[in-house]
C-alpha cells in the first residue's frame, strides 16, 4: 500500500513523491538527484474551506500543491474578501514571505480537497543552501510571481487612487455648487423684495430730493471699490455702530441690514442723506432697498466665484500629475482666503463656529506662475471645520516676515496660520498626515487627498507647510516666498 492517511497527514514512498514532483512545472527540468533533495517534505491532505495560511501571520512554510486547488485572498478593512489568485495542482508557493521575512500578504484557503507537500522554515533553507537546482527553480518562480503581484497591486492602487480622486473632486465641487444654489435662491428673494419696494416707492410719489438721494446711494453702491476684508473685531464694531444708529432711526431689521451695508464700506455718515429726506417708515424701506441691491451684487460675486472654483477644480484634476508653468499672476492672499471663507461659510454656520480673522494690513501681493492656492485654503479650513466640535473656534492670521538665507540674502515671505481648538491630531499619525491618500475620516467624509495636495501646491510655490498639534490647539503654518524667482 503506497499511501496512508492519518489526521490529514499522508505517507508515500520516495519514488512516488519524486514522480509527483516531476509534474510540478518549476521542477520538471531538475535531475533525479536534485529531486531527491525534496523527499523529506511533510505531506498533508486538506479539505475545502480549510486555511493553509492566514493573512498577517509570520511565514512558516514553503508549499507545493500536488493535487486539488487553492485560492489566495486578502481581507479588506470593511470585512470583504478580495480574491487575488487561484492556484491549480503543480503550483509552488510560500517562498516570497520566507525569503523577504514579511507577514503573509493574504489568506490561503483550499477550494477543493487538496494534497500538499510542506517544508518548514529550516528545511526550506536547507533546500536553498544545498540544492542549487531547487534554489534556481524557487527563485525563478518567485520572480515571476512577484512581477504578477506587483502588476496586480499597481492596478489596485491606480483604481483606488482614481476612486479617491473622484471622491475628493465630488467633495470639493459640493462646496461651490451648494454656495451657488443658495446665492441664486437668495438673489431671487432680493429681486422680489426690490420689486415690492420699488412699487411702494412709485405709489408714494418720491420727491426730487428723495429720488436724488436714492440715485446717489445706488451710484455709490455700484461704483465703490470693494473694501479690504476687516479683522473680526473691527468688522463687529462697525456693524454694531451702524446697527445702533439705524435702530435709533427706527429702521426695521437694523441688525440684519447692518452686516451687508458694512461689507460695502458704508457708514452712518454715508446714509445720513437718506435719513434727512425719508420721513418715518420710508427711511426703513429705503435702507431695505439699498441692502437688497448691495446683497444682490455680493450674491452675483458669490455665484461667479463658485463657478470659477468649479472650473479651477476641473483644471486642477487635469493637471494633478503635473502642473506646468503658466502666465505669471498677482495673488492677494487676504482676498484668496476671504473667497474661500465665503464658499465654506455654510459649513461654519451649521456648527455655529466662531471665526477669528487677523489679516495683515497692506499685505504685499504674491507673484507666481503657479495656481491652486484656493485649494490649499479650502483643504486646511475644511479639515479644521470637521475637526472642531459644535460652537468651536477657528483662527486665521496673515502677516509678512523677512528671513536671512544661508547666502546672507534677506527674503520676504507671506505667512498664513490656520488653527482650531479641536481635539488635535493623535501623535501616532502625525508623521503620516501629508502622505498621499492618507485619511483618518470615515468613507465618504475624507478625501485622503487634502493634505497631500496642500503640500504639493505649497512646494510648487517654493514654500513650506508644517503644523503643531495638541488637544485644544492645532495650527497649520504656510510660508510662501513673495516672489517665486
Amino acid at each position: 500500500m503506497n499511501e496512508v492517511t492519518q489526521g490529514g497527514l499522508t505517507r508515500q514512498t520516495g519514488d512516488d513523491i519524486i514522480a509527483r514532483l516531476r509534474t510540478v512545472p518549476i521542477l520538471e527540468a531538475l535531475s533525479e538527484d536534485e529531486l531527491h533533495c525534496m523527499v523529506d517534505g511533510t505531506e498533508l491532505r486538506v479539505q475545502p474551506g480549510e486555511y493553509i495560511a492566514r493573512q498577517g501571520d509570520q511565514p512558516r512554510y514553503f508549499w507545493i500543491l500536488l493535487s486539488g486547488e487553492i485560492r489566495i485572498s486578502q481581507s479588506q478593512p470593511d470585512g470583504r474578501e478580495h480574491l487575488l489568485a487561484t492556484m491549480a495542482a503543480g503550483t509552488a508557493f510560500g517562498e516570497l514571505p520566507l525569503l523577504a521575512n514579511v507577514p503573509n500578504a493574504g489568506n490561503v484557503i483550499a477550494s477543493q480537497e487538496s494534497e500538499l507537500l510542506r517544508f518548514d522554515e529550516q528545511k526550506f533553507w536547507v533546500l536553498m543552501t544545498v540544492c542549487p537546482g531547487v534554489r534556481r527553480a524557487v527563485l525563478g518562480n518567485m520572480a515571476i510571481r512577484f512581477q504578477k503581484y506587483q502588476s496586480v497591486v499597481a492596478q489596485q492602487e491606480k483604481m483606488a487612487s482614481l476612486g479617491t480622486l473622484a471622491a475628493g473632486l465630488m467633495h470639493e465641487l459640493n462646496n461651490p455648487g451648494s454656495a451657488a444654489i443658495r446665492a441664486a435662491s437668495q438673489l431671487r428673494e432680493n429681486l422680489l423684495r426690490m420689486h415690492q419696494l420699488t412699487e411702494k416707492f412709485a405709489k408714494s410719489r418720491l420727491t426730487d430730493d428723495q429720488k436724488g438721494c436714492m440715485f446717489e446711494l445706488q451710484k455709490y453702491a455700484l461704483s465703490k471699490e470693494k473694501p479690504a476684508p476687516m479683522n473680526s473685531l473691527d468688522q463687529s464694531d462697525a456693524e454694531e455702530e451702524l446697527a445702533t444708529w439705524m435702530e435709533a432711526a427706527e429702521v426695521e431689521d437694523a441688525w440684519r441690514l447692518a452686516p451687508t451695508l458694512v461689507s460695502m464700506g458704508m457708514t452712518s455718515k454715508d446714509l445720513q442723506c437718506a435719513r434727512d429726506v425719508f420721513p418715518g417708515p420710508a427711511f426703513s424701506d429705503a435702507l431695505s432697498w439699498l441692502e437688497a441691491l448691495v446683497s444682490s451684487l455680493q450674491l452675483v460675486g458669490t455665484i461667479e466665484e463658485s463657478v470659477g472654483r468649479v472650473s479651477d477644480l476641473v483644471k486642477a484634476v487635469k493637471s494633478y500629475a503635473y502642473e506646468g508653468k503658466g502666465k505669471k499672476q498677482t495673488i492677494n492672499i487676504n482676498e484668496s482666503i476671504h473667497a474661500t471663507l465665503v464658499i465654506l461659510a455654510h459649513k461654519m454656520r451649521e456648527k455655529q463656529l466662531t471665526l477669528e480673522k487677523d489679516f495683515g494690513a497692506d499685505l504685499p501681493t504674491l507673484q507666481s506662475e503657479c495656481s491652486g492656492l484656493n485649494q490649499v485654503w479650502t483643504n486646511l479650513l475644511d479639515n479644521a471645520i470637521d475637526a472642531v466640535e459644535q460652537n468651536g473656534r477657528i483662527r486665521i492670521r496673515t502677516w509678512t516676515e523677512e528671513v536671512t538665507g544661508k547666502d546672507g540674502q534677506r527674503r520676504a515671505y507671506l505667512c498664513v496660520t490656520i488653527g482650531d481648538n479641536g481635539p488635535g491630531i493623535p501623535a501616532e499619525i502625525q508623521a503620516h498626515i501629508f502622505d498621499p491618500f492618507y485619511t483618518t475620516k470615515a468613507p465618504g467624509v475624507g478625501t485622503g487627498l487634502g493634505l497631500g495636495i496642500v503640500q504639493r501646491i505649497v512646494e510648487q510655490y517654493n514654500g513650506t507647510v508644517n503644523f503643531s498639534s495638541q488637544p485644544g490647539n492645532t495650527e497649520f503654518h504656510v510660508r510662501l516666498p513673495q516672489s517665486r524667482g
